[in-house]
């Protein structure tokens, strides 16, 4: 019987494990930390419901929505809370409402941003310059920052679309890749000669297929997809708590090797690991598919959320949150009012609340001790919404080198990957290091990778 090894037992390795099955002989399932699901973890603490990494998935992207219903999910699925359907952006430290009908960071709705007052009468004049701005006939890679203030200004680049941009990736605007990121844009630039026409006529297309809510989650959070991953995966042999020390190509296919000494003898490996990972795995088989894995930087972030009774807040909770430019120069990155933009994530009477450090260029906040971190959030909560009180209750997470950073040149460093694993029938790699961060790209990589195992597998 041919055995099909998967190293990492987050979101890519558990939907590649799923698609394999039933076809696949055995499948062995190899993951370091204790638990799978990666950086999917969800606490329940006195009926507050609380995430410590991602709190939902984007709905319009498909392998998130299709694959919860696969695992009979889809009752479980609520979007967000569109009573208080809006986010705040700060700006010179107060808070002012994001205009609305911004699609795919890109503004589609002028009235809104007419009425704004995060955007000067200039900077106005200079979005609406977009329409006549002729497309640029350069081809080379060109970073988002660069593109978005060509086209747009400076001001909508660091007032609007930049703390957006650091929302998915708490990445430099100025070092990530147009083309990696979001080639979308590019494209509507060039067939529409303007980013807002090219919006407006997508959005037209889509208007049929728009779902309902823009984010999904289950009722009790993303933990519960991995739970009824695990469930399906009955038949897998699932080993966590061992860390994976080295892949070595055998006669017959791939020895993997453990921390314990053990080796776990494969016909096909799927890499579901960060890319400096699998660098590590992969540099005595192959330095120079290493040395493209090691190009991929990352960021390290943490999440600390904090609870409090309603009555310790002094100002509404009236929306999803605040973001904080990168401009403002202060080290929070977001702050997401949990129980608002999802309403069952607290009791009755009481609020969760959850804030965002570390971003690229900023991570030294992260050397501070889990004390400092829980009071330089409570200090931002206190700046911005004159919460003085102590919380009831809180919860620490922090993410060494967990977001991969889409610089210019990736696409170039992914097409080396892909030449590279090529000299290695029977070898691939999955993860959000390759073509997209959110849970739904990690799905989609995982189920493709396990593909590609199966038509290896076939011609064995």
């Amino acid at each position: 019987m041919k055995r099909v090894v998967i190293v990492g037992g987050g979101i890519a390795g558990l939907a590649a494990a799923h698609r394999l099955l039933p076809e696949a002989g055995e499948v062995a399932l190899i993951e370091s930390a204790p638990h799978l699901g990666g950086k999917i973890i969800t606490e329940r603490v006195d009926d507050f419901i609380i995430e410590g990494g991602p709190d939902s998935f984007l709905a319009i992207k498909p392998r998130g929505l299709g694959l919860c219903r696969e695992l009979g999910l889809e009752a479980r699925l609520q979007g967000t809370n569109e009573k208080a359907r809006r986010t705040y952006v700060m700006r010179g430290g107060k808070l002012y409402e994001l205009p609305e009908g911004l699609t795919g960071l890109i503004p589609s709705r002028f009235g809104p941003l007419l009425k704004t007052d995060l955007l000067s009468p200039l900077g106005k004049v200079r979005l609406g310059l977009d329409c006549v701005i002729p497309p640029r006939n350069q081809n080379d890679d060109e970073s988002l920052a660069t593109f978005i203030e060509r086209r747009l200004g400076s001001e909508v680049y660091e007032r609007l679309i930049e703390p957006l941009l650091s929302g998915i990736y708490a990445g430099d605007g100025a070092q990530l890749s147009l083309a990696a990121t979001f080639p979308q844009l590019r494209q509507a630039e060039l067939e529409h000669g303007s980013l807002i026409r090219g919006v407006l006529a997508a959005q037209k297309k889509a208007a049929l297929s728009r779902p309902s809510s823009a984010f999904l989650t289950p009722v009790n959070g993303l933990a519960e997809l991995v739970a009824a991953l695990e469930a399906k995966l009955e038949r897998v042999e699932k080993r966590c708590g061992t860390a994976v020390v080295g892949v070595t190509a055998t006669s017959d296919g791939y020895g993997v090797t453990l921390e314990n000494g053990d080796s776990v003898a494969a016909a096909s490996v799927i890499l579901a690991t960060p890319a400096f990972i699998t660098a590590d795995l992969m540099s005595d088989l192959d330095p120079e598919l290493a040395g493209a894995l090691r190009g991929i930087p990352y960021v390290s972030t943490a999440t600390i959320s904090v609870a409090y009774p309603l009555s310790d807040i002094p100002r509404p909770l009236a929306g999803y949150g605040y973001i904080i430019p990168r401009a403002e120069k202060r080290l929070i990155l977001a702050c997401t009012w949990t129980s608002t933009k999802f309403p069952h994530r607290a009791p009755e009477g009481f609020a969760l609340i959850r804030v965002f450090v570390g971003r690229a260029g900023q991570e030294a906040v992260l050397d501070k001790t889990d004390e400092e971190l829980l009071q330089f959030a409570r200090a931002e909560l206190q700046r911005t919404l004159g919460i003085t009180a102590s919380p009831i209750l809180h919860r620490l997470f922090r993410w060494p080198k967990a977001i991969p950073q889409y610089t210019l040149g990736h696409l170039d460093r992914l097409a080396v990957i892909e030449r590279r694993l090529a000299k290695h029938p029977g070898l691939f790699v999955a993860g959000n290091a390759y073509r997209g961060v959110g849970i739904p790209d990690c799905i989609a990589c995982g189920e493709v990778a396990a593909e590609k195992v199966l038509t290896f597998l076939s011609k064995c």
